[in-house]
Formats: C-alpha cells, sequence, structure tokens
C-alpha cells in the first residue's frame, strides 16, 4: 500500500449507484496521477489523503486504486482558493473566492469554521449569503466527519453519503445506537448491507436489536411479495437457519417487537399471522369499509332505465348481450357493484354507456384508474377526463399524504375504478376513507390477470367472499372475435389449447413460434424485435410499442440478458452514463420502477431517453410526449426496458408483445401470468417457445397463495362479527 496527498483536479466518470469515481489527482509537487475507487460526490479542489496500491488497466493504462481515504483542509491560500471556487460550498464561486483568500489568505479555512461571521467584511457577503455559506460549511464538515468514522470501520462512502443525507447532524446517534434503522429507512439499504455495518461496529451478533431487524426486515420482503402478513413460524425458521440463533431468541424478539407495538399478532388456524401495524389497520378498515358502503341506503332510477339503454345502444351504434345489459341496470341498482371479465367483453363500453346514463340522471361521476397509462386509455374511451388514483385523492409527493379522507371526502355521486385488479390493499385502504357514504363504488377489472403487484389480491379476494354484488363478462363483443389474442386469452382461461393461425396468414395478430432450443428462441427474439415486426407494424426498432415481456430475469431469454442484448443491437451507441452494471445512453427504452409522485411516473412507465448529460450527470426521459429529468442521485428509479417482467407489464398495453416460453422458465409458467402477458398486446403477439412449456402454463392454474384476509374479515364483518 501506498500513500499520497494531494488534489483532486477533475472527475472523469462518477457513478452514483456505487461511488465508483475516476478522476485527476495532483500531488503537491506539481505530478498528476487517475485515481479509481469508490468516493462521495467529489468537486475539483478538494484535498484528500489516499491510501491504495498501483495497478494496469488494460485500456486506460496506468492507475491508482484507492482502498481508503480522508478528506483534508487545504493550508495555503492557493489551495483554499481552489477549494472554495470548487463548487462544494454553496453560495461561493472564483469571483467571491479570490475576494475571501485577499482578505484573509491563509486563514481563510479558520475564519469560516471558527469566525463565518467576519466573511461579512468581504465585498457580496450579506445575511442570506452568510447563511448559505454557514449552512453548506457544516454540511460539507458533518458529512467528513462522518466519512472519517465510517472508514475507521470499513464502511462504504457511498452508503455513507446516504446516511448523512437521511439522519444529517443526527447520523452518529443513529449508528452508535441502532444501525439497523438504517435498513428501515433508507430505500435501497437491505438489512445485509445495515447488518454487515453493525457487525463491523461493534454489534454483537446475537443482539435483539439485529433479530428485531432481521423480523422486520423479512415481514418487508414479505409485503413486497405480496403477502399483506408473514407466518410466524416461517419466520422463527428464517431466522434461526439465516442468524444462526437460538429459537427462544427469535421468540423474545417477536414478542419485543409486539411490545413496542412494531408487530401486530392474530391467531389464524395453528400459526400466528404477524403484521407490520399499518397492513393490520388497512386490512381490517378495508372489511369494515366494504360492509359498511354496501349496506348504506341509495337512490334509484326515476325513469325507463331499458330506455335510456336502447338509446346508448342507438347513439353507439351496437347492441347489448344480455349480460351486458345486466351489467349496466346493476350500476344503478346497487349501490357497490363489482363487473369482471376477460379482453373483448366489453367493459370499457359498459363503462362509457353506465357514463352518459348517469350524467342523464344529472349525477356526477368521478373515473379512475390506478396508472396513468389506464387513466389515458379510461379517458379516451369514455371522452371525459380520468384521473390515475392517486391524483383523484389529491395526493402529496412531498408531505407523503393524502388530502382527500373522511375529513375531506371525494365529491360526486359514482366513482367508477377502472383496472381494479392492479389496485393493492394500501392504496384501497386510503381510497375507501375518502369515499362518503352516499358515493356508489363501481369497480371494474380483469380478476384472470396477475394480482397487484403490492400486497393483497383484492379484486379476487372481494369476489370469493360473495359479501358484494359481482357481474361477470364472459361472452366476446363481436368486434374482437376475429381476434385470435382475444380468443386464445379465452382459451387460455378455460385450459385450452391455442388457436394458431392459418399457415401462410401474415395478417394474423397472433403466432406460436415453435423452438425447444433456448439459443434459437434467443435469436429469433432478436430477429423480430430487430427487423420482422418493425417492418410488419411500420415502426421503429427503438420503440415503447413492441414489448419482450419474459417470465424469468435470468438466463440467455431472460429479462436482464435480453436488454443487454437489444440495447446492443437496436442502440449500439457507447455514448451514455455508467450505474452499476447499467449504461444508460439516448435513444435507449427506459422504465420506472417505483412510483414518483412528484414527476407523475409510475412503476411501470416506459419511455425513451431524449437526452444524457455527462457533466451533470442527469438525464433526460421522455415518458408519452411529456420530458421528465433525473438527478444523478434518481437513476435508481430507471432501468432498461427493452425486455420487462409479466409484472411489469401488468396495466400497460402495447402493439405488439414478444414473449419467450421455455420449460426452464417452470417456477413461472402460470396461467395467469400467461394470460396476464398475452393480453398485454393489442394488434400482434409472438410466442416464441416449446409446445411442452406452452402446456405447463396453460394447464397449471395453481396461483401462489397470498397471505391476506380481506374475504374473511369481509365475511366477518357482514355477520356482525368484524370490529
Amino acid at each position: 500500500m501506498e500513500y499520497f496527498e494531494g488534489t483532486v483536479e477533475s472527475i472523469v466518470f462518477y457513478s452514483p449507484d456505487t461511488g465508483y469515481t475516476v478522476c485527476k489527482f495532483s500531488l503537491e509537487d506539481g505530478q498528476t496521477m487517475t485515481v479509481v475507487g469508490s468516493f462521495p460526490p467529489l468537486s475539483p479542489g478538494e484535498m484528500l489523503k489516499i491510501k491504495g496500491k498501483w495497478e494496469i488497466n488494460p485500456r486506460f493504462g496506468q492507475q491508482f486504486r484507492v482502498e481508503n481515504f480522508l478528506p483534508i483542509l487545504p493550508a495555503s491560500a492557493k489551495g483554499i482558493e481552489k477549494f472554495l471556487s470548487s463548487g462544494l460550498i454553496r453560495g461561493v464561486g472564483p469571483v467571491l473566492a479570490r475576494r475571501i483568500i485577499k482578505k484573509f489568505g491563509a486563514e481563510t479555512i479558520d475564519i469560516i469554521s471558527k469566525k463565518p461571521d467576519k466573511l461579512k467584511q468581504v465585498e457580496g457577503v450579506g445575511e442570506v449569503k452568510l447563511k448559505e455559506i454557514k449552512k453548506s460549511w457544516a454540511e460539507n464538515q458533518n458529512i467528513r466527519d462522518l466519512i472519517i468514522f465510517l472508514q475507521e470501520h470499513n464502511v462504504s462512502t457511498n452508503l455513507a453519503t446516504k446516511i448523512y443525507h437521511q439522519y444529517g447532524e443526527k447520523s452518529f446517534q443513529v449508528l452508535k445506537t441502532n444501525p439497523y434503522q438504517v435498513c428501515l429507512d433508507i430505500w435501497g439499504v437491505g438489512f445485509r448491507t445495515a447488518d454487515q455495518m453493525a457487525l463491523k461496529l461493534g454489534m454483537s451478533s446475537s443482539s435483539p436489536e439485529r433479530i428485531k431487524a432481521f423480523v422486520l426486515y423479512l415481514m418487508e420482503k414479505d409485503n413486497e411479495q405480496g403477502h399483506v402478513f408473514s407466518l410466524q413460524s416461517k419466520l422463527e425458521k428464517n431466522c434461526i437457519k439465516e442468524l444462526e440463533i437460538e429459537k427462544e431468541k427469535v421468540k423474545d424478539a417477536i414478542e419485543k417487537l409486539k411490545k413496542q407495538k412494531s408487530a401486530i399478532t392474530e391467531k389464524i388456524g395453528s400459526d400466528t399471522a404477524l403484521y407490520l401495524p399499518f397492513f393490520h389497520q388497512a386490512e381490517g378498515e378495508v372489511a369494515h369499509s366494504i360492509h359498511k358502503l354496501a349496506s348504506f341506503p341509495f337512490l334509484t332510477p326515476d325513469f325507463d332505465l331499458d330506455k335510456a339503454i336502447s338509446e346508448v345502444e342507438e347513439e353507439l351504434g351496437l347492441e347489448f348481450s344480455a349480460t351486458q345489459k345486466l351489467a349496466i341496470k346493476e350500476c344503478f341498482g346497487k349501490k357497490l357493484l363489482i363487473i369482471t371479465g376477460g379482453p373483448g367483453t366489453g367493459k370499457t363500453t359498459i363503462i362509457k354507456a353506465v357514463v352518459d346514463i348517469f350524467h342523464r340522471w344529472e349525477k356526477q361521476v368521478v373515473l379512475a384508474a390506478p396508472t396513468g397509462r389506464a387513466a389515458k386509455r379510461l379517458s379516451e374511451a369514455t371522452e371525459r377526463e380520468a384521473k390515475t388514483i392517486h391524483r383523484a385523492l389529491e395526493y402529496n409527493p412531498k408531505m407523503g399524504v393524502f388530502r382527500r379522507s373522511e375529513k375531506y371526502p371525494l365529491t360526486g355521486d359514482v366513482l367508477i375504478i377502472d383496472e381494479f385488479s392492479m389496485v393493492d390493499l394500501p392504496l384501497m385502504f386510503h381510497l375507501l376513507k375518502a369515499v362518503p357514504n352516499w358515493m356508489r363504488l363501481i369497480l371494474v377489472g380483469d380478476k384472470d390477470q396477475l394480482p397487484s403487484v403490492g400486497p393483497g389480491n383484492l379484486l379476487r379476494d372481494i369476489i370469493d367472499s360473495k359479501k358484494v354484488e359481482v357481474v361477470r363478462l364472459d361472452e366476446i363483443f363481436r368486434q374482437a372475435k376475429d381476434s385470435l389474442i382475444v380468443q386464445n386469452a379465452h382459451r387460455v382461461n378455460h385450459g385450452q389449447s391455442l388457436i394458431k393461425p392459418d399457415k401462410g396468414d401474415r395478417d394474423a395478430d397472433f403466432y406460436f413460434i415453435s423452438q425447444n432450443d433456448e439459443q434459437k428462441v434467443f435469436d429469433t427474439i432478436m430477429n423480430l424485435c430487430t427487423s420482422r415486426i418493425p417492418d410488419k407494424l411500420n415502426l421503429k426498432p427503438i420503440s415503447p410499442q413492441i414489448q419482450v415481456i419474459s417470465p424469468m430475469y435470468r438466463g440467455l431469454v431472460g429479462v436482464d440478458n435480453l436488454n443487454r442484448e437489444l440495447q446492443q443491437r437496436l442502440n449500439p451507441s457507447q455514448e451514455g452514463l455508467k450505474f452499476g452494471n447499467r449504461l444508460i445512453k439516448v435513444h435507449d427504452k427506459v422504465m420506472q420502477v417505483r412510483n414518483n409522485y412528484d414527476k407523475e411516473v409510475f412503476n411501470g412507465d416506459i419511455g425513451l431517453v431524449s437526452h444524457v448529460d455527462r457533466q451533470k450527470y442527469r438525464v433526460e426521459v421522455d415518458f408519452y410526449g411529456r420530458p421528465v429529468f433525473y438527478e444523478k442521485e434518481e437513476m435508481d428509479d430507471l432501468t432498461l426496458a427493452y425486455a420487462v417482467s409479466v409484472h411489469k407489464s401488468q396495466g400497460s398495453e402495447y402493439l405488439s408483445v414478444v414473449m419467450p416460453l421455455l420449460t426452464q422458465h417452470y417456477i413461472m409458467l402460470q396461467r395467469n401470468l400467461f394470460y396476464t402477458a398475452l393480453t398485454r398486446a393489442k394488434k400482434l403477439s409472438v410466442i416464441v417457445g416449446s409446445y411442452k412449456a406452452l402446456y405447463i402454463a396453460i394447464k397449471n392454474d395453481q396461483q401462489v397463495k397470498r397471505n391476506c384476509l380481506i374475504k374473511e374479515k369481509l365475511i366477518k364483518a357482514s355477520e356482525g362479527k368484524g370490529r
């Protein structure tokens, strides 16, 4: 190991994902060297004491890899001026830095640290500017101290920066009392990272805080998998295995969580359900609210409903089936109604008819859907305003609260929610709080699609409870009968084999290309996406309307590899920004991976990168004609989207979908998963794979059970046994 002391001259590369940095480093004797390693964001002019070793990079030559570093402050007037001019201290630029140095010289650092009010003697420094300099200097000093402290315990500087941004001046206190708090508070930091840090900081491997943190981590993981609660027996088993501790210590930790009200328990058969508090409250209140709403008195139309339906039929130029007419009538004859059906059964047409009739009755209808994409489609179909549920509830992203609630409920007479299968328990909880007793609630969705990404399986559970009126649409609307996509979707639901187009039919909207070899499946997908489908549909190869959907992330035809390979073929330019293993380039197809209500982009939204700023580490993405900007610390929200998982495609529609289907995907070969992928396509669906995998997917109707008691609690509420 060698040691050097010097100044950061310029930043060549920086990854906010990992903190990996390449910079030019100037030594006191004027020599420069290339330095690489993990750092917090550095600025030219900063002084560091670095420890590491020389290495030869095949592409870039000799460079110094830093294993450890300490921030230091410059001593000479020249060094101080460069440091202040770097922009590291907000409010001080090159001009003001020169004035400060002219006034205080080599004493400048001491003045800023201990006697900052003296800076008012410098031209251009008033009260406002002084306050800004003080705050920025304090932040800079705090993060330096934190990095030094964590460096001594071998904790990465990237994590140190995240910790400081979360806790600020309280960082030391949090780390010394309970370092596991980090994984609960900082998005992207899991238990493993916090555990590694805690053990390095001297926390005992059998400490109650460690066990409690791991239990909460496992419960959060279950929530991420769609479960509302965890089973205590499974939690205990995982803790004993992973932490290598005794069962009694796990039980003690769970008891402490219960006493602290960090976990709520309910008896479920011979086991115990363990809830995070919010999910326990949400589950109980959703069941209670549904029962209460369905039981509330309501008005019925004072006009001839059959006549109104006939008038709508005439306006739309169609004739409703008996079931469709029943669905429309029940919207006026029930306080709370579910309409469910597959593609082509006329769900959207029914919504349009219902909205028109309510307006004739002079009733105010609110239209909403879980995502921006679904809301836009609903608005186009009904020719009326439709909002995302979050926007309808007036969600404030900065405060993290919904303005609409029981104290300030929604206004209107009828609320219609489309794509209800995508609504999870937390969102339903907030929605029902804002629905007044007098408002009708009509829920429309496809119960055979995958359940929501978030916890719960609301649509199916409410239907299975048999405590809410349900109309099932099973007749394919006549305009959809010619579509093989629609016909096959319904056949999949009934466990039947697929209809294939006639040989040589180039106008069909569905094709199955038989391939058993994974390499051949991969080659076929590359050919389809780079030339055949763009040519057929007259689209650019990089288009949000051509989507590969894969059941798995790993493997040759998994999401991760398909993204890398399609990016290389469709967007071969090397100009871009690297974030961990990802390279984001102009024209890339990317996906938002979590809801950002501030930017109004949501989990699953797909856009095209329109601009990359390599200097500022800033990216501009075009989402459906609207530019959205991402700073370097927000890049975790984006991932490549040439290929996506079935869950990520949920609620979206694309002109064309390509899907690999092989027996290697066995764990994911489920009917509702295949059905969901198939129904994402509007004009063309191409399945590439083996007949055996196809057969397994269609016949496997064993859905993964989610831990949720909505059905049971809804039944109890209707029997007067709830709450």
